[in-house]
């Protein structure tokens, strides 16, 4: 039996469940080097850990140079501890830090049918048909307005706690605060402005992968 976003009583879809029974959600990161992806990981599997869930980030790297694809992985769950290690191959959430890399290999593919798609693009989320549920979001001109670098990992954050809640701003914010120290107030601002700016559209596809 698949699982759904269901709502948690407050107006949000915040977790993935499937009727009584809450189920592991497994996200990738896919950017390039000095984009922030792992760290990224890092800060949601510790934001998740702070509010009493079970997490996981793993890095995965290819060639180690500035700009290369880097590519890690998240695993949240609300209930068991997570005793697998291996790569997650078909993820429910899709986190994508840098555009390009939509045409590169397989990075759509991987995505679950109903799966969630998070972006950093100028585009709307109509524009790009990739998935069930898409959020854009421009973070790379969030972070060169507020952090003066195309650092893009924790407006990426804010995207997708604006996307899927599955874990809060408060909690991203006490790990930043822990991280980045007195770098801390601005990531903490760019993760809020793209929270703001996000846009999230559910979308029927046509043709969609697996039937």
């Amino acid at each position: 039996m698949r699982g759904v976003w269901c709502s948690a009583g407050n107006g949000k879809q915040v977790i993935f469940c499937d009727g009584d029974f809450l189920l592991m959600i497994e996200i990738c990161i896919y950017g390039r080097g000095g984009q922030g992806g792992v760290t990224l990981a890092e800060l949601v599997a510790h934001a998740a850990i702070y509010e009493g869930k079970h997490a996981q980030s793993m890095p995965s790297f290819g060639p180690e140079r500035r700009g290369a694809p880097v590519l890690a992985f998240v695993r949240v769950d609300e209930k068991d501890r997570i005793k697998i290690r291996s790569e997650i191959l078909e993820p429910d959430v899709l986190i994508v830090l840098d555009e390009s890399l939509l045409g590169v290999g397989d990075v759509v593919d991987r995505l679950k049918k109903d799966g969630t798609a998070v972006v950093n693009t100028n585009k709307k989320p109509e524009e790009l048909k990739i998935a069930h549920k898409v959020a854009t979001v421009d973070a790379t001109s969030i972070a060169r307005e507020i952090l003066g670098v195309p650092i893009t990992n924790t407006a990426m954050a804010g995207a997708l706690t604006k996307a899927t809640g599955i874990v809060s701003l408060n909690s991203l914010e006490e790990k930043m605060r822990e991280r980045f120290g007195k770098l801390a107030s601005k990531n903490i601002d760019t993760m809020r402005k793209a929270y703001d700016e996000t846009q999230v559209r559910v979308q029927q596809l046509s043709g969609e992968r697996g039937e």
